[in-house]
This record gives structure tokens, sequence and C-alpha cells, in this order.
């Protein structure tokens, strides 16, 4: 048994992801090409913000190799650069974890955007990518490694296939857009129930459905499967008109969106989940046995504490959480000056 399943079968383990858009938000990395030059260029940013949801609550720190990929090197001339950036990727998230005590180290393998199921070839091209990708997180010791955003059920396969040829835990996160299916027409659960079969440690979904759509195929998936199940959603207030945050609109008068240009993925802003619609999914994840539980995209620090808090326990960065009875005027009496209290209830 790995390290991943000795701490799942104790308590549920919380990870955080959506370093692409945090990053982004920060100034250190384009939208659009979506690629992870941050390594290369401030490994100093990736460090702290792994810092920063240790600090927050996390249990593992997962390498920042998204889209690190030949593919997407590729797409912007910079393919000669794949394995630098992932084994500093590794590095930087290795150091990180080892300052924590009893963190988790994960390596990260993402969707290929290259594979197609009526074409061998590609086939061919994205098991190259896994294998190397594998071969460079087994070389820096990761604990396990998580397989995330796959769309095909095919390349989530073939990504188990690679990967757990490592005797590695496996963690294998497949997703849905707003139709709700893979893009062979086939459910989250039966999927996920493939996956777990063939041998994945943990199954689940990640990124593009925020908490409340992302929850219901959970629960199917939760009851399709007996092994470990993830859930980590986007960050924003998908609903059944929206299901993905791809599909998100913000129609606000003062949104100043162009009109050829969809919110998502720059002008999202206006759609985050609040901190507590965050530890709410949690909550109802540890409620249902779905103990694999993170944020993707739009997520941030304060929502992952919250999540941790959620779930019974005070990370260090507890100690900053919110206390409104020292507030100025929305303090409890005795503490805000009853003029202050006054005003502010006529705001």
């Amino acid at each position: 048994m790995g390290k991943l399943l000795e701490r799942l079968d104790a308590a549920p383990v919380l990870c955080a992801e959506g370093y692409l858009f945090e990053l982004e938000r920060r100034g250190y990395l384009q939208a659009g090409a979506f690629v992870p030059e941050v390594v290369l260029d401030h490994p100093e940013a990736v460090a702290q913000l792994h810092r920063d949801f240790l600090h927050a609550g996390s249990d593992v720190v997962l390498a920042f190799t998204y889209y690190a990929h030949r593919d997407k090197m590729r797409i912007i001339g910079k393919e000669d650069l794949v394995e630098p950036l992932q084994k500093n990727a590794l590095h930087i998230a290795k150091e990180i974890a080892a300052e924590a005590d009893g963190a988790l180290f994960a390596g990260d393998i993402s969707n290929t955007n290259i594979y197609n199921p009526g074409d061998k070839e590609t086939h061919k091209q994205a098991r190259q990518m896994f294998e190397e990708q594998t071969q460079w997180a087994v070389d820096a010791g990761v604990d396990f490694i998580v397989v995330e955003t796959i769309s095909w059920h095919g390349e989530a396969m073939l990504a188990l296939e690679v990967t757990k040829q490592s005797g590695l835990d496996i963690v294998v996160n497949v997703v849905t857009h707003s139709t709700g299916l893979l893009r062979e027409e086939m459910t989250p659960a039966d999927s996920c129930k493939a996956l777990a079969d063939a041998g994945a440690a943990v199954v689940g979904m990640n990124c593009c459905r925020g908490p409340a759509t992302m929850m219901p195929q959970l629960l199917e998936v939760r009851a399709a499967v007996s092994g470990h199940v993830a859930g980590v959603p986007v960050a924003y207030r998908t609903d059944d008109s929206h299901p993905s945050f791809q599909s998100l609109e913000d129609r606000h008068p003062q949104a100043c969106i162009p009109k050829d240009m969809r919110a998502f993925p720059v002008a999202l802003d206006a759609l985050v989940c609040t901190r507590y619609e965050m530890a709410a999914f949690a909550k109802q994840c540890a409620d249902n046995n779905i103990n694999f539980i993170g944020i993707c995209c739009g997520g941030a620090p304060h929502h992952l504490r919250a999540m941790a808090e959620a779930l019974g326990r005070t990370p260090p960065g507890s100690k900053y959480s919110p206390d409104m009875s020292k507030h100025y005027a929305l303090g409890k009496e005795g503490v805000a000056r009853d003029e202050n209290r006054a005003f502010v209830q006529n705001l």
C-alpha cells in the first residue's frame, strides 16, 4: 500500500490544484498558451504558491507540470524546454513538500490534446508523452501521481496503463463539459468504474464543473465504485444552465467583456465561488465518503483554508481566519463602539 492510500484510509486528503489560473492572476503566466513557463522564469513564484496552499491546509504539493508536455511546448516553439521544465517543477515541489511535516509530494500528468480514438498514431504519441513524464516523476521520488483533466475515457485508460507501471498509487480524474459526458458519450460513473477496475487507486472528477454541477455526478461515481473517490471542482458558480465554467456568462451591465469574447477564461472574476461555498462542498464530500478533495481552476488559498476548516482542521493559516467580532463596526458589543455599530446598520 502506498502513502496516499494509507492517508486516505485514515482521513480525507486535501489537494490544491489550479496553479495555472492563480499564477496567471498574479502576473506570472500567459492566458491562452497556459504553459507553465513560470517554473523556469520565476521559480520563486511557484514555490511561494506551494507554500501558500500548504499554509492553507493542503496535504499535497502537486508538481506544477500541468500542460508542460511536448504538444503544448511545441505550440509555443519551446519543445526543447520540456525536460528542464518538468524536472524543475518536480524539484520545486519536492523541496517545498520537505519543508512541511507530513506533506505528500505528487507528480502531475495532464490531457495531451492530441489523443484521437480513431488515430493510432496519436495513441503512440500520447503514450510517449505519458511515459517520459512518468519516468521524470518517478526519478524525482514522488509519493503518487495524479492523472487529470482527461475528457477521453480511452486517453484516461492509456494514461493509467502507463503510470501504474511505476508501482505508485495513481489518481485518475476525468472531466465532463456541458454535456455531462466524456467525449465518447460515456458517463463519468461508467468511466471511473472501468478505471478503478483497471487499477487506479483513486478515481473521480476535476476541473470544468463547479461544486453545484460536479457534486451530482460525483455522487453517481461514488455509487459506482468501491474504492476512493476524488472531487476537485473549479471555484466558479456553474449551474444547470451553465454546467461548465467554459459556458458561464457575465451579463452584468458593467462587465465590459468584448462581445466576441466569452467570460472564460479571463473574465470570470464576478463568477468566483465564495470560501463558504467551497467549504460546503468539502463537507458534502466528506459526508459522502468522497475523500480525495481538492480545488482546481479559480481556487485560491482562502478557499482551501475554508475547506480544511470545514473538515474540522486547523491549518497554520487558520490563525488569520475571519473574526468579525473584532471589527470596528461589525464587532460584538463591548468591542465596537455603539455609534459605529449603529452607523453600519444603515449603510
